[in-house]
């Protein structure tokens, strides 16, 4: 089997007020030495594994890595070099025939040298969180760049030679109009980057503009979020236009034109086997999750110790796994394949699957179920039901 590996880079040079994430500004002096404590982990995994309680982990050596995705917080502050001596530690520690590594970026911090650097590592795949067209809306999400920095930076990444760059959006950002969505659209299709990820704003209690809203009141824009059917409309208009310019949707947030699909990311809804690096990151093995503490200064302390901070272990059941491949297959626009499940869980879904189907939220295809495109704005109330 294939293997992904997942590196956290918490960093960030702002907190955005719709961020739920564990990561946030730092001093740009933490960076080379969190690096070498994210290398210092993936060189001798094994043995911090064993350090922390972990049960005996073979799925390293079992299984070849063939993705490796740079995410945070904010990967592309890091210094080239710090970025190459996390990706030759994976090289370096486990067996590799590498199909895709991304490292997310955000477009004020792109260069031509970074993305030259980039290149030379070993990097093929760019994931650009744009976020926006709009200058007003970045500035009120907290965002650094503006609409002109996107440009510039997809110039940057063309001319350095990346042939496979993902751009994000978000619908329902404060002060989101109609006519402002209709203008990103326009802007990320003449771009044509080969992956787009549409986002729906999140409002809970994790983030800044989340809290204000549910407390109705009145920073980070609040008062100017567009409610849910402006969102809704928002994403459907994205998936007929995404469609129309030859995207394939084949994940809830996610559309890409053919061979592009994020092969990383789709080792999560598939529930295949993944291990996280650095303070925060989330590995599974298949029967077990386990989470590094998510501070970072704590983390790089704790490895230049010789132990692993791990804050979270979960043994993952029957009735677990169960629920799992049906809320991640479902994210997925093919959906899942039920006699398989019922095969490898020996059970039965038709009792939870019937009402869901007559309701016009599923659809059964001969073994496969999908979530109605029509009801993919609604997925989350599709979830509850399904799996209450």
């Amino acid at each position: 089997m294939s293997l992904g590996i997942y590196i956290q880079v918490p960093f960030c040079q702002t907190k955005c007020t719709y961020c739920n994430f564990h990561t946030g500004p730092a001093a740009r002096g933490l960076y080379t030495p969190y690096a070498s404590a994210v290398a210092r982990e993936i060189n001798g995994h094994e043995a911090l594994y064993r350090s922390a309680g972990l049960p005996e982990n073979q799925i390293g050596k079992r299984n070849t890595v063939d993705t490796i995705y740079l995410g945070g917080g904010t990967p592309s502050l890091l210094d080239p070099a710090d970025v190459a001596q996390i990706v030759d530690a994976v090289r370096a520690t486990f067996a590799h025939e590498l199909r895709e590594v991304t490292l997310e970026a955000d477009p004020e911090t792109i260069t031509p040298a970074k993305a030259a650097a980039w290149r030379a590592i070993g990097i093929d795949r760019i994931s650009l969180g744009a976020q926006s067209f709009n200058d007003a809306e970045l500035i009120v999400a907290g965002r650094m760049h503006r609409r002109q920095d996107i440009f510039t930076a997809f110039d940057c990444l063309r001319s350095a030679g990346f042939q496979n760059v993902s751009l994000d959006l978000i619908a329902g950002l404060p002060h989101q109009t109609a006519a402002s969505w209709q203008d990103s659209l326009d802007e990320l299709l003449r771009l044509r980057p080969e992956h787009v990820s549409i986002y729906l704003l999140e409002i809970d209690e994790g983030s800044r503009l989340g809290r204000e809203i549910l407390r109705d009141g009145k920073r980070y824009g609040s008062a100017a979020v567009p409610d849910e059917d402006a969102m809704a409309a928002s994403y459907d208009q994205a998936c007929q236009q995404l469609a129309s310019a030859g995207y394939g949707h084949y994940e809830i947030s996610n559309w890409a034109l053919p061979g592009f699909r994020s092969q990383h990311n789709s080792k999560y809804w598939r529930r295949e086997p993944y291990l996280g690096f650095g303070a925060g990151a989330h590995s599974f093995d298949g029967r077990r999750r386990w989470a590094n503490a998510h501070e970072s200064i704590q983390y790089v302390s704790a490895i230049e110790r010789g132990e692993l901070p791990v804050e979270q272990r979960e043994e993952i059941g029957p009735a677990q796994a169960l629920e799992e491949e049906m809320f991640l297959g479902l994210r997925q626009l093919v959906g899942v394949d039920v006699d398989r499940i019922e095969r490898e869980y020996q059970t039965s879904l038709a009792l939870r699957v019937a009402p869901l189907v007559a309701r016009g939220l599923l659809e059964r295809n001969g073994e496969w179920l999908r979530i109605a495109p029509e009801s993919l704005t609604v997925s989350n109330e599709v979830f509850v039901a399904l799996l209450d």
